[in-house]
């Protein structure tokens, strides 16, 4: 992903989003593949106040960062989602 994509993704936390998955469960019939089972499942993801402040402070301009800053920056980010929000990235 380059910058303008990680920046995009971003923006996208920042103003909230919608996502879907569909499972689809298929069963063997006769040497072919029938669909038995189809979910649909819709959430909508609310915005995220870290994104907006990260934007409104500027961070949000990763092209000037190096690889290394880059990789301590996700390090930081992952630490903070696996640990509920804790923390500052």
């Amino acid at each position: 992903m380059n910058g303008d994509g990680i920046k995009e993704a971003l923006v996208k936390c920042a103003v909230g989003f919608d996502t879907g998955e569909v499972v689809e469960e298929y069963v063997a019939d006769g040497g072919e593949l029938r669909l038995v089972k189809r979910k649909v499942t819709r959430r909508d993801v609310p915005p995220d106040i870290k994104a907006v402040k990260m934007l409104l402070d500027g961070e949000a301009d990763i092209s000037a960062m190096s690889d290394e800053e880059l990789e301590e920056r996700k390090k930081k980010l992952l630490a903070m989602l696996e640990g509920g929000g804790e923390g500052k990235a």
